[in-house]
């Protein structure tokens, strides 16, 4: 038989609380499992879960993801509490429940065997409610402190996120950047080598863009890429596909699963859209843009890919 716990000594006043508070107790002994249900709830613990085998303990734990556990060691049954914890330790995939052993034995081994389960703390029944709840009041802590690490990470890493896209995309056009091209570019490689699926690269660039610039000035040069780029972006439908901004003039498309015979389509494609947005050259002509592929498949680049030039006849 278990110990009851020690209800002799003075009430406590119930532990602060920022929110909602679960406590799981795996506890054999109804009659010290209630006792210590009552102090939970005295202390003001807003949901307790009981269970009174091992078994029924890791379900629970499972199903109602407290957010601490007072485990006994000794449970009717082939398992006992060491095992409990183990289990759960496994079913949290990275998270992290307090767990606090309840024994009667206090030798230096059983809490070391208690910890090496995976126990955080260790108490020895009977379990003195002022005891317990200085025990809940440090648990508490180190869960809002875990929680607010945790919530800081996120908001750090969706920080970095961001800044990655903004150092990653060109300030005039919106594409994606020089940087965020060759990152993009060296996955994809990557990529289709692992799964041995064909990837085209178009290189881009706007025909007589220099004598344009100098006739019309930074203001309209910078309308006109900011044109190509709007056609450039819209060509690209499928949520892998590409368009980023080379350098100056010159504009580059990753493809990833574009066969050769898909790039030259897709060249063709993109030469119509231009003539509709025909920008007036002021020598009498139009932007012409000048594209080559280069195409890799099943993980080998294609030589003849790279030096197949498409001239596409397109106002830009």
């Amino acid at each position: 038989m278990s110990p009851s716990p020690d209800t002799s000594s003075p009430t406590v006043m119930p532990a602060p609380s920022a929110g909602p508070f679960s406590v799981l107790v795996v506890e054999d002994q109804p009659s010290v499992r209630a006792a210590l249900v009552g102090e939970l709830r005295h202390a003001g613990v807003s949901d307790v879960f009981e269970a009174d085998s091992a078994e029924a303990a890791v379900q629970a734990f499972r199903q109602r993801r407290p957010d601490l556990v007072l485990l006994d060691i000794r449970l009717a049954g082939k398992n006992d509490g060491y095992w409990v914890a183990q289990q759960m330790r496994e079913a949290e995939a990275g998270g992290w429940t307090p767990i606090i052993f309840l024994s009667g034995l206090d030798s230096d081994l059983d809490v070391w065997r208690g910890i090496e389960a995976g126990g955080d703390d260790y108490l020895v029944k009977p379990v003195k409610p002022i005891v317990l709840v200085a025990k809940l009041r440090a648990m508490r802590r180190l869960l809002d402190m875990r929680r607010r690490l945790v919530t800081l990470s996120e908001e750090l890493h969706e920080a970095n996120q961001r800044l990655n896209e903004i150092v990653e995309l060109d300030a005039l056009t919106g594409l994606i950047n020089r940087r965020g091209f060759d990152r993009i570019l060296h996955s994809e490689i990557l990529a289709a080598r692992r799964d041995g699926t064909p990837l085209t690269l178009m290189l881009c660039d706007l025909d007589h863009f220099k004598r344009y610039n100098d006739s019309r000035g930074h203001v309209q040069g910078d309308a006109c890429l900011k044109e190509v780029s709007r056609v450039l972006r819209d060509v690209c439908l499928r949520p892998r596909d590409v368009a980023s901004r080379y350098g100056g003039e010159e504009f580059a498309l990753i493809l990833p699963n574009t066969p050769r015979s898909g790039a030259m389509t897709f060249a063709r494609a993109l030469g119509q859209m231009l003539k509709v947005r025909s920008i007036a050259h002021p020598v009498g002509r139009h932007h012409h843009l000048h594209s080559g592929r280069g195409h890799q498949r099943r993980g080998h680049a294609d030589p003849r890919g790279r030096s197949t030039v498409c001239r596409q006849g397109a106002g830009a």
